[in-house]
């Protein structure tokens, strides 16, 4: 049996994921923040005990330390922790450095994306320790590439990106010689809810697709054991840091 814990699995590209994963044999570990969209109730009466959901705030130490204890009663080993949830300021998109910006909201943008990210890893890094795959998964961005920078606003995203890809090389610094693995992965621009109540239409993939493709882009770089983590894109190709 493996094991696997998704976090924003409730819409979008984390919710593709488990879909995927379930689909792969895996028994997923389903974090949802947003308890009014139906679609893992409904993947729950197909996956049956395969898919175990519970309430996910990455925001909040308590709700992470809980999540990690709802896992480890279940298992003691996660192959593979896929850190997906995240959120775009509304207000991030169009302020810049000459307008109006909102310090606020960037620190939330940080707090769930990069902290969020870290206290999973912390939180569950022993059960990965003890797996057979020993994956930390992390959604990046070329948004987060500092060597590849083009855009005059984001802060907060682009930051928290880029602090994403920094606290991955710090936990693979500790732990690379234990056999853990950690990926950062861009999934490209997916059509999806990140910017809250508007929908990103315009996006080229949809879950999906990109979903997909990430999971053939996770296999192909599974077993790969490099002096950094490795950032790649939905199609395999390196990014800049």
């Amino acid at each position: 049996m493996k094991y696997a814990c998704v976090t924003g699995a409730e819409r979008g590209l984390g919710f593709a994921l488990t879909k995927e994963l379930l689909a792969a044999g895996y028994t997923v570990f389903a974090g949802r923040y947003l308890t009014d969209w139906p679609g893992l109730d409904e993947l729950v009466q197909e996956a049956g005990e395969r898919l175990v959901i519970f309430p996910l705030d990455v925001r909040d130490d308590e709700s992470v330390r809980a999540a990690a204890k709802t896992i480890a009663a279940r298992t003691d080993k996660l192959d593979r922790l896929i850190n997906n949830a995240a959120v775009l300021g509304r207000k991030d998109l169009t302020g810049d450095i000459l307008g109006e910006l909102d310090f606020d909201e960037m620190l939330n943008t940080i707090n769930v994306c990069a902290l969020g990210s870290l206290r999973m890893a912390h939180a569950l890094m022993p059960l990965i320790i003890n797996s057979e795959e020993k994956l930390l998964i992390n959604i990046s961005s070329e948004a987060g590439s500092i060597g590849q920078s083009w855009r005059t606003n984001m802060f907060g995203y682009c930051m928290a990106k880029a602090a994403v890809n920094m606290h991955s090389t710090i936990i693979y610094n500790k732990v690379r010689e234990l056999g853990v693995k950690v990926l950062n992965l861009h999934p490209g621009w997916v059509k999806s809810w990140l910017e809250g109540s508007r929908f990103l239409d315009e996006a080229h993939l949809t879950p999906e697709e990109s979903a997909a493709k990430l999971m053939r882009v996770i296999a192909d770089h599974a077993e790969l054991q490099e002096e950094q983590p490795i950032f790649v894109d939905v199609n395999g190709k390196r990014q800049l840091w």
